[in-house]
């Protein structure tokens, strides 16, 4: 079997890790070879978040950059001609795609339908994502129904599909990963400097973290709010802090609500890091917090559960129900009601909860979604479909 996978950027480093390990399998199978098309260096939302090789993991599977720029630069017809050259050429027996939003990609599903190869489509959206319109869905249906299978991140991914009219048989993966042993390996040694950091950063003994671009969708303001009722309530607040590990346009408007909240003492601005150095952040926290209005997944959840962490999830991330066990590696919350995470907050900074057991049930849930898990998913998928 000769599989062929096109993703849009190599950038994606968990993407790459899975990658890594399809390859691994493949390996040992000398019926079987793999090869992925990426079809650009980068997107400009990330540009300066190339990998810096000399710090970074390296990965090693057949791959082939088709272009070296962001991909919004390579013109449509560029991109389209380049992917179905490589795949007349390749002769796939079976192909799988990053999606349905790449009209280059849906030239290949038609060519796929073609000439009677099997397409896998990758789903990472949700119904939640965005506003719906009866015109798209339609169009999503049609294009739905030339897929032989779907790769999803979980289960609102799944649901999703299934209200598209794609058939539960055909969703062969509902699992997304991250590189689990570079993260752990990376944190495990941070957190041996944890207190000599802390103190040398100005920070308490125990924080609560946020990861990710401080955009309007992750529900920020709401998060500073709920951290300043909480520090009211507790009467241990000075040994809690929250850490804001990332950029975005509302940086200067969340530096002020900490001002004007009065906790600008216990709130640390940290800027975005490489995803290898992330882990060196997470050390220096007990919780990971993303209160999110609206996410597809939340791979920095992944990331955190790999570390051992107990986790605060909004009820809209999209890996809310597949990750965390209300109680027991975590608490889930509506971001709509503040009261909610504020009493979370309270429950790590005041004992009730055992941080230490949530932590360890965190790292339970989060072991089957491995990249070794997902690689073997993946292939038994293809198998499937031919």
């Amino acid at each position: 079997m000769r599989i062929l996978l096109v993703h849009n950027i190599l950038w994606a480093h968990y993407k790459a890790a899975v990658f890594q390990a399809i390859d691994r399998l493949v390996a040992q199978q000398p019926e079987t070879s793999f090869r992925v098309l990426q079809i650009g260096r980068n997107e400009r939302s990330r540009a300066g978040w190339e990998t810096d090789a000399a710090n970074a993991p390296t990965y090693s599977y057949p791959y082939e950059l088709l272009f070296d720029s962001f991909v919004e630069d390579i013109p449509l017809r560029a991109r389209t001609l380049a992917l179905l050259t490589r795949m007349r050429h390749y002769k796939p027996d079976v192909l799988c795609l990053t999606g349905y939003y790449d009209p280059a990609q849906l030239a290949l599903l038609v060519y796929a339908r073609l000439t009677g190869i099997p397409v896998v489509m990758q789903m990472e959206s949700t119904a939640f994502d965005n506003e719906r319109s009866p015109i798209k869905e339609g169009i999503k249906r049609l294009i739905m129904r030339q897929c032989s299978g779907f790769f999803c991140f979980g289960s609102p991914q799944a649901t999703y599909l299934k209200q598209l009219g794609v058939p539960p048989a055909r969703i062969l993966l509902q699992k997304s990963a991250v590189d689990n042993r570079a993260l752990l390996q990376a944190y495990t040694i941070a957190r041996v400097e944890r207190t000599a950091r802390q103190q040398e950063m100005g920070l308490p003994a125990h924080n609560f973290v946020f990861v990710g671009r401080l955009i309007e969708p992750k529900n920020l303001p709401m998060l500073l709010q709920c951290f300043a009722d909480a520090l009211t309530q507790s009467p241990d607040s000075g040994n809690w802090g929250l850490i804001l590990l990332g950029n975005g346009p509302q940086e200067a408007a969340l530096k002020q609500q900490s001002q004007t909240l009065g906790i600008s003492e216990r709130v640390f601005f940290h800027p975005a890091t490489h995803w290898y150095r992330v882990p060196d952040v997470l050390a220096l926290a007990d919780v990971l917090v993303l209160p999110s209005v609206s996410e597809p997944w939340g791979l920095v959840v992944n990331e955190a559960m790999v570390c051992g962490m107990p986790v605060l999830v909004s009820e809209r991330c999209g890996c809310a129900n597949d990750l965390v066990c209300d109680g027991q590696n975590g608490f889930l919350f509506d971001p709509a009601k503040p009261a909610q995470l504020t009493s979370h907050l309270l429950a790590f900074m005041t004992g009730q909860v055992n941080a230490e057991q949530m932590g360890q049930e965190s790292q339970q849930i989060i072991a089957p979604y491995a990249p070794e898990v997902v690689a073997k998913e993946m292939i038994d998928g293809f198998n499937f479909i031919r």
